[in-house]
């Protein structure tokens, strides 16, 4: 009886291929609904494999070359760095990256990461990270102990991407499945576009004659560090160091291994311990109003202060107020630094600064979006309306200003051209203030609508159009009406007049100034006049 029973229990399936079957169908499911995600699918794993070809191509080329080493092992870091970001840049990205929807599942820890270790092997990214690590592997490998040591070289240099990659995922899922993860994730077009200038001049190095040899220093560093070592290993072999390449990928295996068990730990922390939902997360008196009131105390006292405070509060709460002011600063601070290190070094870039902020003051009430209509309330004359665009040139000239003044005063003794600061800051200011002032008009005319479901989209179906056309209105605009001032440093410069150039700064500051102000008095009574037209726009998304 006892062996009819055991004969008669069910073996329950490996799981591994269970998960391998559930990565492949939601891959076909997500296919199947609609035509344009085929089409994109389609369209990205095109361009996906011939530039891995491509780069396949380029490495393979490099086969002799003296530093091509220290290439392919600065690569390998490269990779894994883009692996461990990728997640909390975007969560998501990919929907098994979330391992929280596997808590209510029975299943044991270790069968579970080896069964999502192997799935996480179907995709784009590792198939291009095996293209490049196969070329990185040809472009070093040298006699048949090199061909032998790269087989599990590029093993674990994948292996390793791959499990950082889930490790760190797992570790933050709370996060980025969180309100804050969504702000970080939406951040993330900041730091790519900041990478990009570092890639861009990290190219236009290695363009240069025998440039791959600036990479020596950084490869002496990172031929000792997973998974880049793995890379090192395959020299090290050719060269005839058995030692040194069994050590490295010994080591390799060894951070493989405390990468699983990371991700294990995770997991198990995932499916057992509570999370913020069920512990309080604030106390009383971290909720009181008087955490805020120092900053409420330094504003101007009536509705110019409640407007600043109201405007400076959004830019810091709301995620698209927030990722809008953070890429306006990050790359007004980084432009012309980064200019000065292409060997364009010049004082006057610091105008990237004031530009990019005199554009936040564009689509002031498209980015209230629905909640416009508490502010509509409160405006029922020109003053009010006065005040109100008032109160958010006022907090936009809070950050502005100083900002401004800090990225001059730096771009200055970047570059060591103090001399021509003043007139630098002069036309900043004037930049600033013709933007704000016609920014404000244009949020009065050409109003349109942020939706708030996407964090992609920055325009509401069908406004396009409106939203380039006040883009371009207040641009032109400001451009146009700052001029005067730019006229008058070019014609001090042409006439010889350099003792004179110093008057740029108090002229620049008092003509921003008066376009400041002309600006809110031209839109004030606009707005006040077209409040439904207004809130139809803004509230259209």
């Amino acid at each position: 009886m006892s062996a009819g029973t055991a004969s008669a229990t069910p073996v329950a399936p490996a799981l591994t291929p269970v998960f391998v079957r559930l990565k492949l169908s939601l891959l076909r499911n997500g296919l199947r609904q609609s035509s344009g995600r085929r089409v994109v699918y389609v369209a990205s794993v095109v361009v996906t494999l011939l530039f891995a070809a491509l780069q396949l191509l380029g490495l393979i080329a490099l086969r002799g070359n003296a530093h091509a080493a220290a290439l392919t092992i600065v690569v390998v870091a490269l990779l894994a760095l883009a692996w461990a970001a990728m997640p909390l840049w975007f969560p998501g990205g990919d929907e098994t990256l979330d391992p929280t929807r596997l808590v209510m599942l029975p299943l044991r820890p270790r069968p579970l990461v080896r069964a999502l270790l192997v799935s996480s092997l179907i995709g784009i990214g590792p198939l291009f990270t095996l293209t490049l690590v196969i070329g990185s592997v040809i472009a070093v490998a040298d006699g048949a102990a090199g061909v032998v040591a790269g087989v599990p070289a590029a093993a674990l240099v994948v292996l390793v991407c791959v499990a950082l990659s889930r490790a760190v995922a797992a570790a933050n899922i709370r996060l980025l499945t969180s309100r804050k993860g969504r702000d970080m994730a939406l951040l993330s077009g900041l730091f790519i576009a900041i990478g990009l200038q570092f890639v861009n001049l990290g190219a236009q190095k290695l363009a240069e004659p025998d440039g791959l040899k600036v990479l020596e220093p950084a490869s002496e560093v990172l031929r000792w560090l997973p998974p880049a070592s793995a890379l090192d290993a395959v020299r090290a072999a050719g060269d005839g160091a058995y030692g040194q390449c069994l050590a490295q990928l010994l080591a390799n295996a060894v951070v493989l291994v405390l990468l699983l068990r990371w991700w294990q730990r995770s997991l198990v922390h995932l499916m057992t311990a509570p999370d913020g939902s069920t512990l309080q997360a604030v106390t009383q008196e971290q909720q009181k109003e008087g955490r805020s009131a120092g900053l409420a105390g330094l504003l101007p006292a009536g509705r110019t202060g409640t407007v600043m405070l109201r405007t400076l509060r959004y830019s810091w709460r709301d995620p698209k107020s927030r990722a809008s002011w953070a890429t306006s600063l990050g790359m007004g601070l980084l432009l012309p630094f980064i200019s000065a290190l292409q060997g364009n070094a010049s004082v006057y870039t610091a105008c990237w600064a004031a530009g990019l902020l005199g554009l936040q003051m564009g689509n002031q009430f498209g980015q209230d979006t629905s909640a416009f209509w508490m502010v509509a309330q409160t405006i029922a004359s020109r003053r009010d309306a006065l005040l109100e665009l008032r109160g958010r040139a006022m907090a936009l000239g809070v950050v502005g200003l100083p900002f401004v003044l800090l990225v001059t005063v730096g771009t200055a003794a970047f570059a060591g051209q103090w001399s021509a600061l003043p007139e630098v800051l002069g036309l900043s200011l004037t930049l600033l203030g013709s933007l704000v002032g016609t920014g404000a008009l244009a949020s009065a005319l050409f109003p349109y609508s942020i939706p708030q479901d996407s964090g992609y989209k920055n325009v509401a179906p069908g406004q396009a159009g409106l939203a380039w056309l006040s883009f371009a209105a207040g641009l032109l605009a400001g451009l146009v009406l700052g001029a005067p001032v730019l006229g008058l440093t070019i014609w001090l410069h042409l006439a010889g007049a350099h003792a004179w150039l110093w008057l740029v700064l108090p002229l620049g500051a008092a003509y921003g100034l008066t376009l400041v102000t002309l600006g809110l008095r031209l839109a004030a009574p606009r707005v006040s006049g077209r409040l439904p037209e207004i809130l139809a726009a803004v509230s259209k998304g």
